[in-house]
């Protein structure tokens, strides 16, 4: 194969449920990839699974997986690649595979990739000489450890590269680098060694610039203007060469743009050190990377070059830290800042009366600035305002008792207060992020490929 086309139809689990059909009936894909996970993410469906042992994965998979195998009846050669199996690869792939089979749909092979979850051996870790110190603050795990609702590492591509070997049709993994999400494609279609890093760093260019999805096709661009179609956006395609150099474009006629800036922009997003890009595959060097235009909404990227191999790999933990809620109710008339400032002071004072403690509190008035504080120029009164409080405590019937108060408002605060139809807030737990590291030896993959139809479960 002397280009591979890769294309990511999420960024995010919440991004467009239309993009992975837009980029399988429009973009002529080798693979499709589905980006799905961040930590906030993990931690959800970390406290789903702690409810329902057959969910804690994406819900969107199954969908894309249907789409996909539609159009492989229809004579579609296309592969999904996603980390949507999220805390539950296996119970992902017998959705999945009863969802195709009840539609009688091809009877594709399926490939879950697992090893990333550590949760039930970190004590044997610590013991062995891994501190899993948080990476921030240095504080001991042992300070959380009767807390802890999930612990993965990042697993790079290798697991990938051998469902693909194996023939999956579809591959399901859970905690698996955004950027590996292409690498591994790459080092199964091109034949690379896993020691050809300079390759698997161009490669980890490509899969970083279209790892957020639409951000690198005109979404969240600081150069928008109405002239850019966001309404219908294409998601984006790397085309990748043996040498891991792409180009990366979206389907065309579809909305958006792609150039030099906004794939300059998605390169520097969500990075530290541009010479040293961490991942599991490779450390990768961003400084020489070069962008230059091949066409309308064709951008070459060049120049990603390896720095080594990481000795350690990120861990993401999270751990139940106490309950939140937020609520918002309108302001409206003169003075309407005033008084949304006096409201909010209210319902804390009222609390604080009734012994009402939190372990955090926040008074925000939207429409006056406090969405980017200290950025507003323009000190013209607002007609209206949102009012957002939001409290976060140890105990829930304190932050329950919050989302109580401010539909009172509208007959004992201030004149002007509307909107607050609809269903009181709920609380809902707090799962905190513990950044840390441990060293890679501890880890290895598992792969297992079979067909939907040995993945099915009954109903």
């Amino acid at each position: 194969m002397s280009i591979l086309r890769v294309g990511n139809g999420a960024g995010f689990w919440g991004d467009s449920p239309s993009a992975p059909g837009q980029l399988l009936r429009t973009g002529n894909l080798d693979y499709l990839t589905l980006e799905y996970l961040a930590e906030l993410t993990l931690s959800i469906l970390a406290h789903q699974k702690s409810k329902n042992r057959e969910s804690g994965f994406v819900t969107d998979v199954p969908a894309a997986a249907v789409e996909l195998a539609s159009l492989r009846r229809e004579g579609s050669s296309t592969r999904l690649v996603t980390n949507g199996g999220g805390m539950n690869p296996v119970g992902c792939a017998r959705k999945v595979a009863n969802e195709l089979l009840s539609r009688d749909l091809p009877d594709l092979k399926i490939g879950v990739v697992v090893g990333d979850d550590f949760a039930g051996r970190l004590d044997d870790l610590v013991a062995g000489g891994e501190p899993l110190a948080n990476l921030d603050t240095g504080q001991e795990l042992a300070t959380i450890r009767d807390r802890i609702a999930s612990a993965n590492v990042y697993l790079g591509a290798k697991g990938i590269v051998e469902a693909l070997a194996d023939e999956a049709d579809i591959v399901l993994t859970g905690r698996i680098a955004d950027a590996s999400l292409v690498t591994g494609p790459c080092i199964h279609e091109f034949g690379w060694r896993f020691d050809q890093l300079d390759r698997i760093a161009n490669a980890t260019v490509a899969g970083h610039l279209i790892e957020c999805g639409a951000q690198v096709t005109g979404g969240f661009f600081s150069g928008w203007t109405p002239e850019i179609r966001l309404g219908t956006v294409g998601y984006p395609i790397a085309e990748i060469n043996e040498l891991g150099e792409s180009i990366i474009t979206k389907p065309d006629s579809s909305g958006g743009v792609v150039n030099e800036a906004t794939c300059a922009e998605q390169l520097i997003y969500e990075i530290g050190d541009p010479t040293r890009y961490l991942t599991p595959d490779v450390i990768a060097d961003f400084s020489h990377v070069r962008f230059k235009s091949a066409g309308p909404n064709r951008v070459q990227a060049t120049g990603g070059r390896a720095n080594g191999i990481p000795e350690k790999l990120k861990a993401s933990i999270a751990y139940y830290d106490g309950f939140m809620i937020s609520s918002m109710i309108v302001v409206a008339g003169p003075g309407c800042v005033e008084k949304a400032e006096f409201a909010g002071k209210a319902i804390f004072e009222k609390l604080a009366n009734d012994g009402i403690q939190f372990r955090e509190t926040r008074v925000e008035i939207l429409g006056a600035g406090d969405s980017m504080p200290g950025a507003r120029s323009d000190q013209t009164d607002p007609w209206e305002v949102v009012l957002r409080v939001s409290a976060r405590s140890d105990r829930k019937e304190h932050t329950d008792r919050l989302g109580r108060e401010l539909a009172p408002l509208v007959t004992s605060g201030p004149p002007g207060i509307t909107g607050y139809t609809g269903s009181r807030p709920r609380s809902t737990p707090v799962l905190s992020f513990w950044p840390t590291l441990v060293s890679r030896e501890h880890f290895e993959t598992e792969t297992v490929v079979q067909p939907a139809s040995q993945w099915a479960v009954a109903r």
